[in-house]
């Protein structure tokens, strides 16, 4: 097999042939036809997330094919195409996991970040950790559901059943959960980079009515914020965006430190909430939903071997939507 590994912390990744690995009990054996490059690959790469495994393979929104199954693995078929999440595997005992928590498992793998992931042209897996994606729809397009689409999901889930959502940082999760939305019959508000108007007119194209610079007020109050960018400074900005009684839902698994603000801009039973990894019933529901509110991931391929770009035009902004590798 081939893969893109990280050897050392902020150095770029490096063409690498390994020996066919094996699945052991429990796993699969996963041929990748693409790979999702996601922002919290470059939070790996770039040493934000404490004590990666290295060296590793990142990447983890997976979409393959089984080619081998580990002993005790009967609800996949060799052939079966399957998705691979961010959440790799949890260890089924803790008291998170006793109460249907599994997302805060005590003892958890992360895909690509202490298990190796899918910036291969093979990846071992734990098979209760693999989604079933039936025939429809294409590999690529798939492959950023399986963290952008989970994740946006479940912030969604937190936001409550507000009708007006703000969006800051229109990248691969907000492009396809202001989708979801839309089609649930909310209104969707898109907040970019100050000055970023191609961006702004991108989320026009997807749902939202209105698209400005995070440094901007909605021309609405809004019931809910989610925050995908990993800025801590639109926490307090999306407070003040909101409505009494609002929330901000931070999405992201890294965030640059919050700055002090205002007790006035919580009062009045405003809140800020959390997203911590998914559960499997997230995968389930998000799944078999996506179809029915007909998203389309917007996409840039890239070869396997130009991860290293891939992760660079993510940092720089330099493509919408979300890129895929293709093996």
């Amino acid at each position: 097999m081939f893969a893109m590994q990280l050897r050392a912390l902020g150095t770029p990744l490096v063409w690498t042939e390994l020996p066919d690995r094996e699945p052991g009990p429990g796993e699969i054996r996963v041929k990748v036809a693409a790979c999702g490059v996601c922002r919290t690959d470059l939070h790996v790469v770039d040493g934000d997330l404490p004590s990666p495994k290295l060296p590793i393979i990142p990447g983890h929104e997976i979409v393959g094919r089984v080619d081998a199954l580990g002993a005790g693995v009967t609800d996949l078929t060799i052939g079966e195409r399957v998705g691979v999440p961010w959440l790799g595997h949890t260890c089924g005992t803790c008291p998170y996991c006793a109460s249907g928590h599994e997302n805060l498992c005590d003892a958890p793998l992360f895909t690509g970040y202490t298990r190796d992931g899918g910036f291969a042209t093979a990846s071992i897996a734990d098979s209760r950790y693999a989604f079933p994606l039936g025939e429809d729809g294409d590999d690529v397009a798939l492959a950023p559901l399986l963290c952008a689409g989970l994740i946006g999901w479940r912030a969604l889930a937190m936001a409550g059943d507000g009708k007006r959502l703000g969006l800051y940082g229109f990248g691969a999760a907000a492009h396809i959960i202001a989708q979801v939305a839309a089609w649930q019959g909310r209104t969707v508000y898109a907040f970019t980079r100050p000055g970023d108007v191609a961006t702004q007119a991108f989320a026009k194209t997807i749902g939202a009515i209105w698209a400005g610079g995070s440094d901007e007020m909605p021309p609405d109050l809004l019931d809910a914020a989610l925050i995908f960018a990993p800025v801590g400074a639109l926490v307090p900005a999306a407070l003040k965006a909101v409505r009494k009684g609002g929330r901000v839902v931070c999405a992201g698994i890294h965030m640059s430190d919050i700055p002090s603000f205002p007790y006035s801009l919580l009062w009045e039973e405003r809140q800020i909430v959390s997203v911590a990894n998914l559960t499997r019933q997230d995968g389930l529901d998000f799944l078999k939903i996506a179809p029915q509110a007909g998203i389309t991931t917007t996409t840039s391929r890239y070869r396997l071997a130009d991860a290293n770009q891939a992760l660079d035009d993510l940092r720089a902004g330099r493509f919408e939507g979300a890129a895929v590798l293709v093996p």
